[in-house]
């Protein structure tokens, strides 16, 4: 493969786009979220394809096969590859920390090594979304602090797994809308609103979330899912890759919700097993600071729903 060094601005997501000018031969362009700073990234084309930036000749084979970016992780975790043709419709491929290779496909079906890359690419991605995701996480919490453990946790995990997955489905199709900066600002109440109720059931009152867990899980999971689906509204991906993308993602979504789950309830087993005591002032701290924590939140993004665009 041929390498060459791009400079890129420092990023999360970067986006870059090949135009077809004429046949099998395209030019590359960088489209990324403003920053500051500046990184050279390592992009590596298929190896019949002669790179002389910005410029990429593939002949009469096209632009087919592996393409890399070699560093891709110290300033971007996610690059978005488009392929805008002369003829048919853009397709777009994802390069991740995680999967650095994209394997550009041609006119045809995809072949199982390209369902293989896609499955790695959006699990790793729908890992690392929810576990960097620490708003949602901290409604998980909340739910486990309120529900315990034992089947009714199952259960209310369950309906918060069915809400987010139907409406990020829905969002991800493009068969419901909401703008994003006042759904996050929404999705930090939902926090705020569990700390609420686990006030209330420390001095012994029975919220309606101790009432109705699953309701309630379902209802805001229903939030949380358009809030999932943000994370691959800038991905343009190709309409029929996107179900098994969509698939994968919510797959590494569960995996990392569920690892979460795991590790919260070994925390309170751990807790139990060595009979430790906390002090008084310390059985309401959790609350008051996931309460805290999501106000917060809410007032710094409520300010950028206010504030002009």
């Amino acid at each position: 493969m041929q390498p060459a060094l791009l400079r890129a601005h420092e990023a999360s997501m970067g986006v870059l786009e090949f135009h077809e000018v004429r046949h099998g031969v395209y030019i590359g362009r960088w489209t990324m979220e403003p920053s500051i700073g500046a990184a050279r990234v390592d992009l590596r084309v298929p190896s019949h394809c002669l790179l002389r930036l910005p410029e990429v000749n593939c002949g009469e084979k096209g632009l087919v096969g592996p393409i890399t970016i070699a560093n891709l992780g110290a300033n971007m975790s996610v690059v978005l590859i488009k392929l805008v043709p002369l003829a048919g419709e853009p397709r777009s491929y994802t390069i991740s920390t995680a999967n650095p290779v994209a394997s550009i496909l041609g006119t045809g079906a995809p072949t199982l090594q390209t369902w293989i890359e896609l499955a790695k690419t959006y699990v790793n991605y729908g890992i690392d979304h929810i576990l960097l995701g620490a708003d949602h996480l901290l409604f998980v919490l909340g739910l486990i602090w309120i529900v315990g453990g034992g089947w009714r946790l199952v259960k209310t995990i369950t309906a918060f797994t069915i809400g987010h997955s139907a409406s990020l489905a829905a969002a991800a199709f493009g068969l419901i809308g909401v703008p994003e900066r006042p759904l996050n600002a929404c999705i930090a109440l939902s926090i705020a609103f569990v700390g609420v109720e686990i006030v209330k059931q420390q001095r012994g009152e029975i919220g309606i979330t101790a009432r109705h867990p699953w309701a309630v899980a379902f209802t805001f999971g229903l939030v949380h899912g358009i809030g999932f689906a943000s994370a691959l509204a800038g991905l343009g991906l190709e309409r029929r890759l996107l179900p098994a993308a969509l698939l994968f993602f919510n797959i590494g979504v569960e995996i990392g919700q569920l690892a979460f789950v795991l590790l919260v309830l070994a925390l309170i087993w751990a807790h139990r097993r060595l009979d430790a005591v906390l002090p008084r002032w310390g059985e309401a701290l959790p609350a008051y600071a996931i309460g805290s924590v999501s106000m917060f939140w809410f007032f710094g993004r409520l300010v950028r729903v206010l504030a002009p665009i």
